[in-house]
């Protein structure tokens, strides 16, 4: 599971062309394609942010509070 061959890639693409038509699919890709950058960049940012959080606790002695 997990592996994805050309006959399945054609009848994906076929079902998509036949659902949308070919002219609006580069549009559909191309939304896509901001909405994984824009995930990956919110991801980042947690990660981020994350990681700041952790050294800001790590840099503290135990005698400090909040």
């Amino acid at each position: 599971m997990g592996n994805i061959g050309t006959t399945e890639i054609i009848l994906i693409v076929a079902v998509l062309i036949l659902f949308f038509g070919a002219r609006k699919i580069p549009e559909l890709a191309q939304g896509l394609g901001k909405g994984i950058r824009e995930f990956r960049k919110a991801s980042r940012e947690i990660q981020d942010d994350s990681d700041s959080d952790a050294k800001k606790l790590e840099n503290k002695t135990p005698d400090q509070k909040g």
